[in-house]
């Protein structure tokens, strides 16, 4: 349609009579004029917009699909981060459950050698000092760490330290190469000197060539003097390995550390020694030896012989208990008493008879 004058006046006039017919619909209510009409324009137009209603459906539901699934992908985003930050709560937690074991063996450690500690973090492994077994620990000048301190951890002897920072240590380890300590050994208290051979066990000469060790014996720390660098009675480690004895004014013997120099962890700078010599105090427990199982001896007589039941049987004309005589036998044993002869008191009986 053209955009002429009267095509104007056309729709303005549509205009006025469809708001005329919803000002009377409006007024009417339920007995409006109109009614009738809108039921016929239901009538025919509700099929039609049925039908739209059913094309345009699943459209609508793709889009709302689409739009939910973005919610989903969000929602399962949100659970797989969520599920990643409790398996590291939880791995952390098992991290802070074993150095809370460790930490508390540490404590004990001190509290059996009577050894006032302070304790430290490994946060390093090797230093840029050139020494080739050190670990860098986080406490250091600002905490009260001095050069030439024993460094210990729950199963005994670490090292010592070296170099001092403000807030950092260096701890020269036992099993460097340029380490150097004086052990005692338990119990005989024979005396020698542990160097470290790297990740081969310690080699410890005994200054007594006669010495008598063996597989399993254990050492501890000598001590130093004025207790530096060494305090006295720290757990060393294990002879694994004795040379034979060759007359030498020395003895060598191999020694497995109890610290694991290479997962050193939470460690302790011994800042107070003790007050006496622990000795042997500070040594773990030896576990208790299984006790011997008792051995059962059988002795089988001789002429006895096993019928392959478990049962030793004996000769054959023996009746056992429970069992009946074996006729043949009794007839047997009859006869030769018959025929044995009388015994003197009975001939003697027989003759006053006949008189």
């Amino acid at each position: 349609m053209r955009d002429t004058r009267e095509s104007r006046l056309l729709l303005v006039l549509l205009i006025a009579i469809a708001f005329a017919l919803i000002t009377v619909d409006i007024r009417g209510g339920e007995d409006s004029p109109v009614d009738g009409a809108r039921q016929a324009a239901a009538t025919v137009f509700g099929p039609v917009e049925s039908g739209v209603a059913a094309a345009v459906d699943p459209i609508g539901n793709a889009i709302g699909a689409v739009r939910d699934s973005g919610e989903r992908h969000d929602r399962i985003s949100e659970l797989e981060r969520e599920n990643a930050e409790l398996k590291q709560r939880l791995g952390s937690d098992d991290r802070n459950r074993s150095r809370l074991r460790e930490l508390d063996g540490l404590i004990r450690t001190a509290a059996a050698g009577q050894y006032g500690i302070k304790g430290a973090e490994v946060i390093a492994i090797g230093a840029a000092q050139g020494f080739s077994w050190t670990v860098t620990i986080d406490i250091g000048a600002n905490d009260g760490i001095r050069r030439d301190m024993t460094v210990i951890n729950s199963d005994g002897l670490v090292g010592r330290v070296t170099t001092v920072g403000p807030s950092t240590s260096t701890v020269l380890l036992a099993s460097d190469p340029d380490f150097t300590v004086g052990t005692r050994m338990e119990k005989t208290s024979e005396l020698g000197f542990a160097t470290g051979q790297g990740d081969r066990p310690l080699l410890v000469q005994l200054l007594n060539g006669k010495s008598k060790v063996k597989k399993g014996d254990r050492l501890v720390t000598f001590g130093s003097q004025a207790n530096k660098p060494f305090v006295p009675g720290v757990p060393v480690g294990e002879v694994i390995r004795v040379d034979p004895a060759g007359g030498d004014l020395t003895r060598n013997v191999y020694v497995r550390p109890y610290a694991a120099f290479s997962r050193l962890d939470i460690v302790g700078v011994v800042v107070q020694a003790p007050s006496s010599d622990p000795r042997d105090m500070v040594l773990p427990p030896k576990p208790a030896r299984p006790k011997p199982t008792p051995t059962v001896t059988v002795t089988v007589t001789p002429g006895a012989s096993d019928d392959g039941d478990g049962q030793v049987q004996g000769d054959a004309d023996t009746p056992q208990d429970g069992q009946a005589p074996d006729p043949q036998t009794q007839d047997d044993g009859q006869a030769a008493q018959d025929a044995a002869p009388d015994p003197p008191g009975d001939n003697a009986a027989d003759v006053q008879n006949d008189e």
